[in-house]
């Protein structure tokens, strides 16, 4: 392949290098640089061996991936900040009739499936995302990850089910997430420790990007929730992607927007947007107006 075939064809796979990148890496300018990065590195081998440019290219991306999410690993510093991820889809509660609003939450589902990939091990997030979201044969992963076939396949079998396990909304319907968030907020308001204890999961996690760790555990996050609902002057239930959400008020002002994940009758995880400027920037029209 000439040299000029192989940059037409890089081109026409730019957009598919560029989805594989970003479902590994979660970031967009990661992503964009891998890709980068992949055009220099076949560009200066060529690929006049090359039956496949397609796959080949992909497979140089998915190592450059690879190598990002080991060194993420090795140095959680370099891991994805929270504030590079996509913003949420906030709509009303009610179901909505209007396609646009449901075709932006189905959209939105992928970004919550980034928040749950951050959690695999680099070589089982490659697996994951290569053969489930791309249909990458596992003979050619095994290849990429540098392990047998079979090995391969228990990687994405294993991430597989995490992510699963992880969907804390997958078959629970709104209804049932919101009598659920709306006893926590009752026991929050009434300072209610012993009900809150009933309502939050023993190792509930509540993340804000406020705080550089997350908070841990029922009573740690009771607390909390207790001292806050305390300055809030009310509050608005609304639909965050695929759970429920909660946004405070100040004023007329939102303050806040708690995210929240229910499993089994409990409340697992809290993710708050506390920041200003970000809160500024999300679109809350169509619950606002």
């Amino acid at each position: 392949m000439t040299d000029d075939n192989l940059t037409s064809e890089f081109e026409a796979q730019r957009d598919h290098l560029r989805s594989v990148a970003f479902r590994m890496l979660g970031s967009h300018a990661d992503a964009e640089d891998a890709v980068q990065e992949t055009w220099l590195r076949a560009s200066a081998s060529g690929s006049a061996d090359v039956d496949n440019v397609a796959g080949w290219l992909t497979t140089i991306t998915s190592r450059i991936c690879l190598n990002i999410l080991r060194s993420r690993r090795a140095h959680p510093t370099d891991s994805l900040d929270v504030d590079e991820r996509p913003e949420p889809v906030i709509l009303p509660l009610q179901e909505s009739v209007d396609p646009e609003p449901q075709a932006l939450l189905a959209d939105s589902v992928s970004v919550a499936l980034l928040v749950v990939l951050e959690s695999l091990g680099p070589d089982e997030r490659l697996a994951f995302v290569l053969h489930d979201l791309f249909a990458l044969p596992f003979d050619e992963i095994a290849a990429i990850v540098g392990k047998s076939s079979a090995a391969t396949r228990k990687l994405a079998s294993r991430a597989r089910t995490r992510v699963q396990d992880s969907s804390p909304t997958r078959g629970i319907e709104l209804g049932e997430q919101r009598r659920v968030v709306e006893a926590f907020i009752s026991a929050a308001r009434g300072g209610d420790l012993e009900q809150l204890m009933q309502v939050l999961d023993p190792d509930i996690v509540l993340r804000t990007d406020g705080l550089l760790r997350p908070v841990v555990g029922a009573a740690k996050v009771g607390r909390r929730a207790a001292q806050f609902q305390r300055l809030v002057e009310r509050t608005l239930m609304v639909r965050i992607d695929d759970r429920i959400g909660v946004l405070a008020f100040t004023g007329d002002a939102v303050s806040s927007i708690a995210t929240f994940s229910v499993t089994g009758g409990r409340v697992t995880a809290m993710d708050i947007i506390a920041d200003a400027e970000r809160i500024a920037a999300l679109d809350l029209t169509a619950v606002l107006d």
